[in-house]
Parts: structure tokens; sequence; C-alpha cells
């Protein structure tokens, strides 16, 4: 079998960001000291192939890294969030293990991500086996026609095959599914079943879920109140939180376990989906993923295995209750040092930042609003190195610029530029026309692509430093209530401020100075981590973006639901026919 060739690799984006958690469902936990946020390692990997001498982008994943520093339930847990390809692989053969070449070398990828964070100490990793909705795309633009959208049940099937192949090289120590591992206790489990264990991650199905399931409770909770002699269920009542084995009888306890019961109906039809993969060994009484210490194996039982706390407490108990417990004769647990796991979880690699690769949104938005296309190979290759373009070159215009006299698209180095307004430029014919003259700045040529590609790492760098300090800039001048500020630029940033708020053309009419702040303002907010910014609309800006996110995630949980809904009608049909028969 003829092997893949001229394969690349590469990391394109590895920011730090915070994950805020949702208001409802924080205040459900306020009383035992819930995380507001939770810090992680935002990673966006691509694969390259060189075809017929231009490098074209075939594959592409997302990633969440919650690390040792971050807090219970999310540390050390990896979140795979968006996987995507399309199909121009080279060559199109099978390789010896039956499978397509394609989906071995996509596997292996996988694979050694998955080996990457077992070394780095990360204890689990999470993927939620979720197709995109018909006629929309995670990562990658317009795919082709002959690409089909797989079905939900053949994706999990790929990753499994996956996970699979990792288990056997002793990559992955178990695998189960979400519902499985946090909804049901089973056998010798100990762990309470409690929202407030579950990982909570960015752009996640339950999330979304919860908050909405929890909006819905408030509202049956006010219904209740309005008319007492409603139909409504009442809230779970004492007795049954004592029956269920809860200790805690509070009402946010009795929120938490309906939650829990919700979400459960919820997940369990497609619990298949939510696939947990468990990079260290799962401690069968507290279900903590053990990284330190010993383990201590039972050397009857297969899958028994406690941590050295649940252990104490093993030893401390009456001999009929402990392992197993069903059993008269008790089994001996010996230990295993666990010696392998990195205390600290820190990324060695430096952090890449990319505007254009900050979110899937904002990669799918520049492919977008370019055409960068991927639905045939000849847009493929224009589309890759228009995207390598503006990875190498983060200051270039994102967008097609355009003439401001005759509204025309102006081709790279065909045109003229105001170094002054942030917006102007006219192509070359309009030029020639009138000189510039209706302009009242100096207009310069634009750099063609050679005199561009000519422009050396320090000046591209140099660029981007500049930017990082308008930004630092913008930060003090918030805050700044000198009147006579040692640094020279920031009355001026003041003075932006101010016409910001006094301004009647606005930047939607045109302002150049209203646009020169909403840039900056912008670049600002998709960067800033602060839950107190003091920079003027931040928070604005964040809930706008936080707002696009949340409507691309109920799209998607809707249409989930669906997808269940219309394969519970074809199974009740099914058997309909069956009956008929």
């Amino acid at each position: 079998v003829p092997g893949a060739e001229a394969l690349v690799i590469r990391v394109v984006s590895s920011v730090d960001k915070k994950l805020e958690v949702k208001q409802r469902f924080l205040e459900i936990f306020q009383e035992d000291n819930y995380p507001t946020e939770f810090p992680y390692k935002s990673k966006v990997v691509l694969l390259f192939q060189k075809i017929e001498g231009v490098e074209v982008c075939l594959f592409g994943m997302y990633i969440q890294e919650f690390g040792s520093e971050c807090a219970f339930p999310n540390q050390r847990r990896v979140y795979l969030s968006y996987v995507d390809s399309v199909k121009y692989f080279r060559p199109e053969v099978k390789a010896v293990t039956g499978e397509a070449l394609c989906t071995f070398v996509y596997h292996e990828i996988l694979i050694g991500y998955l080996e990457y964070c077992k070394k780095r100490g990360f204890a689990s990793c999470y993927i939620w086996a979720c197709p995109p909705l018909k006629g929309e795309d995670y990562i990658l633009y317009c795919h082709p026609e002959i690409q089909k959208t797989t079905k939900s049940d053949k994706l999990r099937e790929w990753y499994l095959a996956m996970l699979r192949k990792a288990s056997k090289e002793n990559i992955v120590v178990d695998l189960t599914n979400f519902y499985d591992n946090f909804f049901v206790t089973t056998g010798e489990c100990k762990a309470k079943v409690t929202a407030a264990r579950l990982p909570y991650f960015d752009g996640d199905y339950w999330p979304g879920a919860a908050e909405d399931l929890i909006n819905q409770l408030r509202q049956e909770e006010d219904g209740r109140k309005l008319n007492k002699k409603g139909t409504t269920k009442k809230t779970i009542t004492k007795r049954a939180l004592k029956a269920s084995g809860q200790s805690d009888l509070s009402a946010n306890a009795s929120k938490d376990l309906l939650l829990m019961h919700k979400l459960g109906e919820t997940i369990c039809p497609m619990k298949e989906d939510f696939i947990m993969v468990h990079l260290q060994h799962c401690c069968t009484h507290c279900c903590i993923l053990m990284v330190s210490g010993n383990r201590w194996v039972c050397s009857q039982c297969k899958n028994f295995q406690i941590c050295d706390k649940c252990y104490e407490i093993e030893q401390k108990r009456e001999e009929r209750e402990r392992h197993p417990i069903n059993q008269r004769e008790k089994h001996v647990l010996y230990p295993v040092e666990i010696t392998d796991v990195p205390t600290d979880t820190k990324d060695k690699d430096e952090i890449l930042e990319s505007e254009f690769f900050d979110t899937r949104q904002a990669f799918l938005s520049l492919c977008q609003g370019n055409h960068y296309q991927y639905d045939t190979l000849r847009r493929a290759k224009h589309s890759s190195m228009m995207v390598l373009y503006h990875l190498h070159n983060p200051t270039a215009p994102a967008f097609v610029t355009t003439c401001n006299v005759c509204h025309l698209d102006i081709e790279t180095g065909q045109g003229w530029r105001c170094e002054v307004c942030p917006d102007y430029d006219v192509c070359n014919s309009c030029y020639q026309k009138d000189g510039g003259i209706d302009h009242p700045h100096k207009l310069t040529n634009h750099p063609s692509m050679a005199e561009r590609d000519a422009q050396n790492k320090e000046a591209r760098q140099l660029r981007v430093l500049q930017l990082r300090k308008m930004l630092d800039l913008l930060v003090h001048a918030s805050q700044c209530r000198s009147a006579h500020c040692q640094y020279p630029n920031c009355r001026k940033v003041k003075g932006l401020f101010r016409h910001g708020i006094q301004c009647k053309t606005r930047a939607s009419g045109g302002c150049v100075l209203c646009k020169k702040m909403w840039y900056l303002l912008q670049l600002h907010a998709r960067a800033c981590k602060e839950s107190e910014c003091h920079v003027p609309c931040c928070r604005d800006l964040k809930e706008h973006l936080r707002r696009l996110q949340q409507q691309s995630d109920s799209r998607r949980r809707a249409a989930v639901m669906e997808m269940m809904r219309q394969r519970a009608a074809e199974v009740a049909a099914n058997s309909g026919q069956k009956i008929e028969v």
C-alpha cells in the first residue's frame, strides 16, 4: 500500500482563555464554593498535504486543555471540541488495516495527541460525537458535494475505532460514556450523583441544556406560587431526598437532584454519543482519576482499584462492608505506586495568538467573507494558500480591500492607501483620474505581493508589538484619572473616548475616528480575561461574542434533539410494521 506523502501538521493557535460558568447553574452551587470560571488553553491543529505542488488544508481540530492548575471538576481534563475534514487526501487507497488511508492518518493524529496529553499528565478526554447540521460547517467552509454528512452512529463508531487502537497501545486505560460515568452508580461506586461533578466545557451539550432546564424549573416553581392548586409536580421533598441517600436536605440540594434527573432523561437516549476517555486509572469508590500516591488493586477482581483516601476509609470499615461486599471471603488489596504522571501539566510550547483562529466562528467568518471555499480541489488550494498567507501575515487586511470611489475590489499591490484614515483605499484607475486631490491626506502606494513577502519577520513582529502596546495603552487610559499623565499618547486615547460619546455620525455613518476606536475595542474584548474590566464597551462586546456562541450552541442542541425525535419515530414505525406482519 503506497504511503501518504508530504504531510505537515501545524499548531496554528495556542492561547490561554477563561470559561465563565453560567449564572443560573452557579446559583445552585454558590454554597459549595463552585468555581465561577475555569482557565484553559485553546488550541487549533491543522493538517496540510502538498497536492500538485500546493499545500492543501485537509483536517482541523479545536481543543480545550484544562490543566493541573484548574479547579475540580475540570482539573486535568481535555475536551475535543470540533473535528473537521475535506475529502482530498492522496492517495485514495486502503491501508493495510482495511480502512481508508485518510482515516488511518486522522486516527494516528488523534492517538498521537492523546498520548501527548497523557505524557503531560492529563487524566481524561471528552468527545461529543455530534455531526454538523445539514448545510452547516464546523471549521472548513463549504465542503465538496461528494462528501456526505456523517450520521451520528457512523461518527461515533469512527471515534471508537480510533480509541480501540489507543487502548491496544496502552494510551487509553478505560472507555465509558458521560451518562454511565456521572449519572448512575453501579457496583461498589460510592460517588455522589451531583451536577457539581460534571466536567464543564465551552460549547458542550449539557451546560447549555442545564441552563434551559433550570429556567424551565424556575418557571414551574413561579407558576406553583401563583396557583397553589396547580397540577404541576411538587419540588422533591425531604423524605424523597433521604430515600435517595442524600444527607444534604437544603433547597439547592433538591434543585441539584432534580436537575440531574432531568438532564439524565435528556442525555440517556443518546448517551453513547458522549464519550469519556480515561487516560489514567479511576478509583472504583470515589470515581476520582488517580494521578499521585498509590492505587490499591484487588488481587482477584480485574477492574477494582481504589485511591489512598478510599483505602484508608476501607480499612476502617466493618469486615462485612469491605470489598467484595456480597461475599464472605474478603480480597487482598496491594499498592501500585503512581510514578509516571507529572505533577504539572504546563505546556512548554510558546503562546501562538491568531485573531483568525481565535474561535471557530472567527475562522469561518474569515472564510465566508472572502469565499475561501473547499467545495472543489482548485478552490481548496486557493483557500489553503490564503489561510497560510493570513497565518504568516497577521497584520495584513483580513478581507478584500475595495475602492472608496468606485467600490470595486482592489487587487494586491494595485491601489493607494491613506496613512491617516484606517479604511480609505483608492484603486489605480480612480487615483490616475484625480490624483487623490479629493482626499485631505496624502495617499501612498499599496505594497506589492513581492514587497510584502520581502518584509522580514522582525518587521512583522514590530507591528504586532506596536498593536499590543496600543491595547495596553487602551487599558491604562480607561483607568487613568490624571490630567498630566506621563504616557505620551494617553490624552489621545482619552480624546477618542470623549469623541465616541459626543459623535453624532458614529462608525455606522462612516466616522473614521469611531471606526478606529471600535477596531481597538473589539481587539481588546477578544483577548480580555478580566471579569471587571474598565475599558468602555468591553463587557458589552464580550457579551455579544458570548451570545453568538450561545446561539450556535442552541442550534446544535436543537438539531440533536430533532435528530433523536426522528430516530425514535423511525424505531416506533419499524416496530409497528413488525406487529402488523
